[in-house]
């Protein structure tokens, strides 16, 4: 009996992550984690921008943060923790969570942790989405 328990909680715990998941404005897909940190699902072709755009998304959207606040890339891009064959980026809006500090950087990327941009300046890269669709109408 405990076999068949733990093989339907093993088919069902993956729907259950995509059921919260969130659709960013530029379509890409992010999935909370807990109260702080969030994974941006890498597709689309979307590189660092869109992927910065989907967590500045989420973090107004659905946390409610001001533009003046900061997200922090806490895992750089690899495996996914909840999309199998799939590449992800964790951000934190908690700088603590980070295990090394907080870092700026004139170069923007997915792969260094700590790097921070303010939400507002990360929602910029959002115009990039918002131009090309209008574009190919």
């Amino acid at each position: 009996m405990r076999p068949l328990i733990l093989a339907a909680l093993c088919a069902i715990l993956p729907f259950a992550a995509a059921a919260q998941a969130f659709r960013a404005e530029n379509r890409l897909t992010v999935v909370p984690l807990n109260a702080n940190d969030f994974e941006v699902i890498e597709g689309l072709g979307a590189g660092p921008r869109g992927i910065w755009c989907a967590a500045s998304d989420f973090a107004t959207s659905r946390l409610g943060r001001p533009g003046t606040s900061r997200i922090y890339l806490k895992t750089p891009r690899s495996p996914s923790l909840n999309m199998a064959g799939r590449k992800g980026v964790v951000f934190t809006t908690d700088p603590a969570r980070l295990g090394v500090e907080p870092s700026r950087s004139y170069f923007l990327s997915v792969r260094k942790v700590g790097l921070s941009l303010p939400v507002a300046h990360a929602y910029l890269f959002c115009s990039d989405y918002l131009e090309r669709s209008v574009r190919f109408r």
